[in-house]
């Protein structure tokens, strides 16, 4: 590829492949394809499994919300565009369909690959009130910089390429989430059980269940300091929000990667009595869904100084416990599903220290075994964490790449 001088002032990308050096000519949409509006779905026709893919206004799935054996609507290349809600997200087809209602279809002799990102690269116009809505004629005064055919699949298998690239490590990631829930229903007693349905070799005992209160202590208050209130940028001690716990750590609170905001002008002396300590558990104790009673292990604290803020509890282990296995035991479905049924409210649903003392806890007598665990789950948790900064990066190459390889 080649990089356009800044000085020379052309229709032409910034970035283009070498030995193509025409403008870009501005064209109307409507004047280059033709659009059709999605219609109802024959339910009398509709299969699970069929020859022609049924395409809906959706993201999820690609879309497909079933098939049709021997009927389609829109013959393929074309391009479909959602017209409903998430508007204007454009998707190359290249099997013979059928859009149904608020989905768009464009048929046009450009590229698909093609028009797909330079579509998808467009500002949204959107001239309805309330529930954003992309009709077929606003879609079709899209104002979009066309260069020659050659040019237009040089850059669309380039995209292409990169969006399967995309795609394999979406694929990757979403397995290797599958197999951790598979992991935390396997590697922890179900209710009932004295032993694991899946365990590391070499550990035959049974594990010990009893009482949360028999097990833990609650040895600090929390705050009520508001998001509000807290900052990203210096302050003598830091604050875990219950919002955090439940959005952005999955079972480890690791403070020395994880970003973790400070109590503006905090006191020392204020809150020394309530610092944490490596190996507590800072439960989220409301939310407005089944993640409540979620947790978090506190790990990583050398000199830093932590407390637990709005919505917590912080419970501590009466003896000692390898690390990292408390915060996957506890987030796993075999004890998550005892503090759900024990939840409080109705559209916020909250849990309290006395739904904690209600719970049973299951460990393996064997220390090593703790370890195995814990261990297993850590790595397993920091793969997906390099699958997922794989899988950013690419999409913000992608993104940078639609900036620079369009006008």
């Amino acid at each position: 590829m080649a990089k356009i001088d800044d000085s020379v002032k052309k229709k032409v990308p910034e970035l283009r492949f070498k030995g193509f050096t025409d403008d870009w000519e501005q064209r109307k949409l409507s004047n280059e394809s033709t659009i059709t509006a999605g219609g109802d779905i024959d339910k009398s026709k509709l299969k699970e499994v069929g020859e022609y893919p049924i395409f809906a206004n959706a993201l999820t799935n690609d879309g497909t919300v079933g098939y049709y054996d021997s009927y389609y609507r829109v013959e393929a290349p074309a391009v479909t565009v959602t017209g409903r809600g998430d508007v204007g997200h454009a998707k190359a087809r290249k099997v013979n369909f059928t859009p149904v209602v608020r989905l768009l279809a464009v048929k046009s002799n450009h590229d698909v690959d093609f028009l797909e990102n330079a579509i998808n690269n467009h500002k949204v116009l959107v001239e309805s009130t309330g529930v954003p809505q992309l009709t077929a004629p606003q879609l079709g005064n899209y104002k979009i910089f066309f260069p020659t055919g050659e040019e237009q699949q040089k850059i669309g298998s380039f995209f292409k390429q990169l969006d399967d690239t995309i795609a394999l490590h979406q694929r990757k990631l979403d397995l290797l989430k599958e197999q951790k829930k598979g992991f935390l229903q396997k590697m922890f007693p179900k209710n009932g059980a004295k032993v694991p349905e899946l365990r590391f070799a070499g550990f035959a005992d049974d594990w010990e269940e009893r009482k949360f209160d028999e097990c833990f202590n609650f040895p600090v208050s929390t705050n009520s300091l508001s998001r509000a209130l807290l900052n990203y940028d210096e302050g003598d001690i830091q604050s875990v929000h219950y919002g955090d716990i439940l959005i952005k750590y999955p079972a480890i609170l690791n403070v020395k990667n994880d970003k973790i905001p400070y109590i503006t002008d905090s006191s020392f002396e204020k809150y020394k009595s309530n610092l944490l300590e490596n190996g507590d558990l800072i439960f989220a104790d409301a939310a407005e869904d089944e993640t409540v009673g979620k947790a978090v292990e506190v790990n990583g604290l050398t000199e830093e100084n932590l407390v637990a803020g709005l919505h917590t509890i912080v419970a501590r282990s009466k003896d000692k416990k390898a690390e990292f296995f408390l915060g996957y035991y506890i987030n796993s479905n075999t004890y998550h599903r005892q503090l759900l049924r024990l939840i409080q409210g109705s559209k916020v649903s909250s849990i309290s220290k006395g739904n904690l003392q209600k719970t049973l806890v299951s460990f393996p007598k064997d220390f090593e075994e703790q370890q195995k665990i814990g261990y297993f789950f850590k790595q397993l948790d920091d793969t997906i964490a390099l699958h997922q900064r794989k899988l950013d990066l690419l999409k913000e190459q992608k993104k940078g790449f639609l900036q620079k390889m369009f006008v």
